[in-house]
């Protein structure tokens, strides 16, 4: 479907013509509709969160397949921006949902896309584990991993919130300060799910070891790019 179509799709025909208005500035087309299609849910999005994926799809999906049989599991979202993983989570998972975001703003849209998809997830606000006081199953992220000097598109870096994409130590910031401070919050037998930027499995691989005794799976996107790092208690 192009962007037109989209358009066409979604917004009303008395808005069309502004929304075209609104492409052609080079302003996505899910912001001018206001929402996105994310594993059957309709997630409102705005210029405060980033705009869900088909990769964080496939991370939301991988993880089900992996604890779809377990019950009564704990479950933490850092990061959760629109709340799209959580959101799917907690429709799909037998268990508590936990997300935290360092952004009010995006809080507040998080917490709306849960009411309009009628799932209880608890909201806390604050940066990744730092506003958290117990132990996890699963604790999944796709956190910024961007580093500041990587080239990405113009519709992305001039509309998306950066505070969303970049990240110090070459886009690794997020994935350290996770794994350094993440065993007070991990139950027995875990798993921590983050989705990666390509060129960066092996150095989360590396992180992970230095700071837990685990097995590390890398697994490649639909594009064949290393996309999603599973590590478990080993």
């Amino acid at each position: 479907m192009t962007d037109i179509e989209y358009l066409k799709k979604y917004l009303d025909s008395d808005k069309l013509e502004e929304g075209i208005k609104k492409l052609e500035k080079g302003i996505p087309v899910q912001y001018i509709v206001g929402n996105v299609e994310f594993y059957g849910n309709i997630i409102e999005v705005n210029e405060n969160v980033l705009i869900p994926r088909f990769e964080t799809e496939e991370l939301v999906d991988r993880v089900i397949k992996k604890l779809k049989n377990k019950k009564n599991i704990d479950i933490v979202d850092l990061g959760t921006g629109s709340g799209c993983i959580a959101i799917s989570l907690a429709e799909n998972l037998n268990g508590n949902v936990d997300a935290v975001d360092i952004s009010k703003d995006a809080l507040e849209v998080a917490k709306k896309n849960a009411i309009n998809n009628n799932v209880n997830i608890n909201f806390y606000l604050g940066d990744m584990l730092n506003p958290l006081n117990k132990k996890y199953d699963l604790i999944i992220s796709n956190p910024p991993y961007i580093a500041y000097d990587e080239e990405i598109m113009d519709i992305v870096k001039n509309n998306e919130p950066h505070l969303a994409l970049y990240a110090d130590n070459e886009g690794l910031y997020y994935y350290e300060q996770i794994l350094k401070n993440v065993k007070d919050y991990l139950k027995k037998d875990y798993l921590i799910a983050f989705e990666i930027g390509y060129k960066q499995a092996k150095k989360i691989e590396l992180l992970a070891h230095t700071y837990l005794s685990c097995k590390v799976t890398i697994e490649k996107d639909l594009s064949g790019k290393d996309r999603y790092v599973f590590i478990e208690n080993s």
